[in-house]
């Protein structure tokens, strides 16, 4: 498929991806922004679309994987968009100020995390950041099972390190 049909295809549909949006935004204006993003993020890795196939079930898998990130962000950082009538800003935290414990916790964190070696490291950070394996394969030029293996181990280094923040389950 050329750059020409890609891009005639990916504009044929933006009235469908506009629609697939509103379903999980419920607002026009956010529709609007995930349509974006979806069609930029095609364009971007059109080279991972595989001729022949349903291109539109493909696209559509992208805007719902982009909607899915950037819930789970929205979740973590502790702020949820209430879509009812009134749009409530919810707010999951109970105070925005980190306590004493909590600084020196990060600083150790930090320090423990700073002592790795590079090659640990920059894996490790980017995946904590949030980026796919295959994004810091790419931009590290290490194959996929090499990034894999050095976040493991680098996560085994720092729970060795830093016992005092495991986590039991029990």
């Amino acid at each position: 498929m050329s750059t020409l049909e890609f891009n005639n295809a990916l504009i044929g549909i933006e009235g469908n991806l506009q629609s697939f949006a509103m379903s999980f935004t419920r607002n026009r204006e956010d529709a609007r922004d995930l349509t974006q993003e979806t069609m930029l993020k095609a364009i971007t890795y059109k080279n991972y679309y595989t001729p022949q196939t349903n291109f539109k079930a493909w696209v559509f898998t992208i805007m719902r994987n982009i909607f899915i990130n950037q819930y789970r962000r929205k979740v973590k950082s502790g702020t949820i968009f209430d879509n009812s009538k009134d749009l409530f800003l919810i707010s999951n935290s109970t105070s925005n100020t980190e306590t004493p414990l909590e600084m020196i916790s990060v600083k150790d964190i930090n320090s423990k995390i700073a002592s790795l070696s590079d090659d640990y490291k920059e894996p490790f950070e980017m995946h904590f950041a949030g980026f796919k394996y295959k994004e810091i394969a790419d931009k590290l030029n290490i194959p996929i099972g090499t990034v894999k293996s050095r976040i493991f181990i680098a996560r085994k280094r720092l729970m060795d390190q830093l016992p005092d923040y495991s986590f039991s389950a029990n």
